[in-house]
């Protein structure tokens, strides 16, 4: 589904979240603060959108997917980008890998992070545990992901938009419109704020925290590797 995905996956984004997405990612990119040298994680990176902005920070990240179709799609477009300006950044790396087993040492990151992927690996806290594993002691993790609007009536029309609205975007720009149905569904089952960040603890994780983005649309949780 999301090899079909990536030739429009960052402009069908851009649609659905009608430019929230940018605002979203630049938020995770504050939070994040990496900088020169820093060893980045970025899972679930699909076209490593994320990546690139992590390693203008001077940051040398590995942009890791389960899609080959998704890290090829930003192979090419990383290849096309402007070579003097490529000098002045980190290095980006693209990996296969699966979130349950991920293909890298312990401690081999000084950060990691997820967006919007999290609710695609089938075992939340055993794919948290093994990105605490891939991460040094004291090392640090963010994951931006759908979330619970807390406004009742904001959230009743956020759902009929869900399962009304962005399917019928789908179904005329999209190409394969079934992946969104997905999307919807995904969204709608996912836990809450409280709900993730008990998880995020479980797995190990301290200093667990959240910050609500666009209404609690979208939820950013941080943590620490002990």
């Amino acid at each position: 589904m999301f090899d079909a995905l990536a030739g429009r996956y960052d402009l069908m984004n851009d649609v659905l979240s009608m430019g929230q997405v940018r605002l979203w990612r630049k938020s995770v990119q504050r939070i994040l603060r990496v900088g020169p040298g820093d060893r980045v994680l970025d899972l679930a990176a699909g076209t490593g959108t994320s990546s690139v902005s992590f390693a203008a920070a001077g940051a040398n990240v590995v942009a890791c997917d389960f899609s080959l179709g998704m890290l090829q799609a930003g192979q090419a477009r990383l290849a096309k980008s402007d070579p003097l300006q490529a000098k002045t950044r980190g290095r980006v790396a693209f990996a296969a890998g699966d979130a349950l087993h991920l293909p890298f040492k312990d401690g081999a990151f000084d950060a990691v992070t997820i967006s919007f992927g999290l609710r695609n690996v089938q075992g939340t806290r055993e794919a948290l545990a093994e990105m605490r594993r891939v991460t040094r002691p004291g090392g640090r993790l963010v994951v931006c992901e759908f979330s619970t609007i807390t406004v009742e009536p904001i959230d009743m029309l956020y759902r009929r938009y869900l399962t009304g609205v962005l399917p019928a975007i789908a179904r005329r720009a999209a190409r394969n419109p079934e992946a969104y149905e997905y999307l919807s569904e995904s969204i709608s089952d996912w836990p809450s704020q409280r709900e993730l960040a008990n998880v995020i603890r479980a797995a190990g994780w301290s200093a667990v925290k959240w910050r609500d983005l666009s209404l609690g649309v979208v939820a950013i949780h941080v943590g620490r590797n002990p």
